[in-house]
């Protein structure tokens, strides 16, 4: 059975983008880019939202042929792996190896976790909340930043109560921390 992951970069008082909707203090040096593509190579599908994706599709037209190593590896990554977005406002995907579907369906998630022989990631924190709050979630894969951006979009929903285990945990050349739990309800 694979499991469901929620991976980001997030700043220390914990949001993925700050009130404006800027993200781009997160952009992660080469040490941390290598490092999340390693974990990535175990994923099989990636779960969006629409706004998730039309970030992310940028991976597959983007040419990275003068771009750093890292880079080119994250652009294979993307376009090995299936992705599921999540969208009542998308008439069909603009990427290969991507379906959209109109609602999220905690059922439809666990039969895909069943049936999935590589790992599930889940990305942006509006669609995780779904699968967080539906008890779902298997780990999280946090990379905290050394900023304090004040408000925006938070990487946990208000609310939500769960008991985790850290598993890992790495701290970066620049500050970047990386921690890893475990659900454990």
């Amino acid at each position: 059975m694979a499991q469901l992951i929620y991976s980001g970069i997030m700043s220390l008082d914990g949001y993925t983008a700050d009130r404006d909707g800027n993200f781009s203090w997160s952009a992660p040096d080469e040490e941390v880019h290598a490092f999340i593509n390693d974990l990535e190579r175990e994923v099989g599908t990636y779960l969006f939202g629409r706004r998730m994706y039309e970030v992310m599709s940028a991976w597959e037209t983007w040419d990275t042929s003068d771009e750093p190593a890292v880079i080119q590896d994250y652009a294979r990554i993307w376009k090995g792996a299936d992705k599921v977005v999540y969208s009542t406002a998308l008439d069909a995907a603009a990427t290969p190896r991507t379906r959209v579907e109109r609602q999220f369906r905690p059922e439809d998630v666990r039969s895909l976790k069943s049936a999935s022989g590589k790992d599930i990631a889940i990305g942006g924190p509006t669609l995780a909340a779904h699968a967080l709050n539906a008890g779902l979630v298997d780990e999280y894969r946090l990379f905290i930043t050394p900023v304090a951006v004040g408000g925006g979009l938070r990487f946990l929903p208000d609310g939500l109560e769960s008991g985790l285990e850290l598993v890992d945990e790495r701290r970066f050349e620049a500050g970047t921390v990386y921690l890893r739990y475990r659900c454990l309800t």
